[in-house]
């Protein structure tokens, strides 16, 4: 018997299988559609080439240069002194002024030495007329002597007549009372003479010794007179006048300095890692040269020498002007390039090609190789004043392409293509080659890394 669906059943059973059917025709043209769907090439991958700078590397023997900061200074500052106490009546340069030797510097009243002058020559002329008055008594006390013993002889043969006459009993008593007091008083009078000429050569040494020292302040009041007018002992220039027309100055009291152009030196402290090296080199060579530029002109300096006394920071190195000293003063400051004694095998590259300090990177077949290097020192390098750095590998050959474009990302294998070929193969050997140059005053591209896809 066949059952009969009855309308509520049927709407159940539609509401089940309804869905069922919509998900079945939805899975079967997602499965039509990923079959037919058209096949698509993957894109090919392509390694990026960055464009770099390069340089040919030329290994030379170099000297590193050491910047040093120095003062101009000079041994033999010359302090002109008053020679005495004295009025200032003209004053004959000023601070900054170049002088020749002999020139007046300053001059002081001739009233305030001419009087004592004169008064040391009279005193002198005293002195020496005591000193003649002296040997005058001498030869009169001589003379005297011999008649002071003659007048003794006969005193005392008065003595003797007068004692043989009491004897006898003809003379009186007061008479050789008196006799004998005349030849007393004689004798008395022979020995004050003779006392008077032993002692003639001490009072002529004291009356000598009080001459010369009359005539040693003579010429010290000369030479104070004498150096009244200050003069130029040599060719230099003023650096201070400390009086002007009518000042006092008192005896030692500074009136004006000046140095000669000849002593000038630049003392520059030298950093202790270097003080071994130089003093080394200044026993082999016996002096270093240096250079300084002042404006548009450059000195050349030796180091002569290294200062006794160091401190924490370094030493004191004395260098000696080479070159005209004109244009240096007193209390100058000087940026100094010292030479370091020179090295074999040293390559001058841009500081912008060294990574990390003891990094560079050649150029090998396109890409980058890494090399460590050992950093010398700074160099100048062209006349247009362009640092250099000096390195030096075993690695490197002369000829080997030094990339000197500094990359951010710069690793070994890293892709890499020269800017201009053509300028790479002219490269010069020097240390300021070309393209250093180009790297210094090209466009705003050049030394940053380029994308080529």
């Amino acid at each position: 018997m066949i059952p009969i669906l009855r309308p509520r059943s049927v709407r159940t059973a539609l509401k089940i299988l309804l869905p069922i059917l919509v998900l079945a025709i939805g899975v079967g043209a997602f499965r039509v559609l990923k079959s037919t769907k058209p096949e698509q090439t993957p894109p090919a991958v392509q390694e990026r080439i960055w464009r770099v700078e390069v340089e040919r590397a030329t290994p030379q023997r170099l000297a590193p240069e050491l910047t040093l900061y120095g003062r101009v200074e000079t041994p033999d500052l010359l302090r002109a002194t008053a020679s005495a106490s004295a009025w200032v009546t003209e004053v004959e340069v000023r601070d900054g002024d170049r002088v020749a030797a002999g020139d007046v510097l300053v001059r002081l009243d001739a009233r305030d030495f001419l009087p004592r002058m004169a008064q040391a020559e009279a005193q002198i002329a005293e002195l020496e007329a005591q000193i003649d008055s002296e040997r005058n008594r001498y030869e009169t006390d001589k003379l005297a002597l011999e008649k002071e013993k003659r007048l003794l002889e006969l005193a005392r043969d008065a003595v003797a007549r007068q004692a043989r006459l009491k004897t006898q009993q003809v003379g009186a008593e007061q008479a050789l009372d008196e006799a004998e007091q005349a030849a007393v008083q004689q004798a008395l009078a022979v020995s004050n003479r003779e006392q008077s000429i032993a002692d003639h050569p001490t009072r002529l040494r004291a009356l000598e010794a009080r001459l010369a020292s009359n005539r040693a302040r003579l010429q010290e009041l000369e030479l104070e007179y004498e150096r009244a007018t200050l003069r130029a002992p040599y060719d230099g220039i003023v650096t201070d006048v400390a009086v002007t027309e009518g000042d006092q100055v008192s005896k030692g009291e500074v009136l004006a300095r000046m140095f000669a152009l000849d002593s000038l030196q630049v003392r520059a402290r030298i950093p202790a890692p270097y003080q071994a090296e130089l003093l080394t080199a200044l026993a082999g060579s016996g002096r270093l040269p240096a250079t300084a530029d002042i404006g548009d002109r450059r000195l050349e300096l030796h180091l002569d020498r290294i200062a006794g006394e160091a401190g924490p920071s370094g030493v004191d190195g004395l260098f000696h002007v080479a070159s005209d000293p004109a244009a240096l003063r007193l209390g100058q400051m000087l940026t100094l390039r010292l030479e370091r004694p020179a090295r074999d095998g040293v390559i001058a590259v841009p500081f912008r090609a060294v990574y990390g300090g003891g990094r560079i990177y050649k150029l090998e077949d396109g890409r980058m190789v890494g090399v460590d290097v050992e950093t010398l020192g700074e160099r100048s390098g062209d006349d247009a004043g362009a640092e250099r750095l000096l390195v030096r590998s075993p690695q490197i050959e002369a000829g080997d392409l030094i990339v000197t474009t500094h990359m951010p990302n710069a690793i070994d294998g890293l892709r890499v293509e020269t800017l201009d070929e053509g300028r790479v193969a002219k490269a010069p050997a020097g240390v300021g080659s070309s393209g250093a140059a180009a790297g210094a005053s090209g466009s705003p591209e050049v030394g940053k890394a380029q994308a080529v896809q």
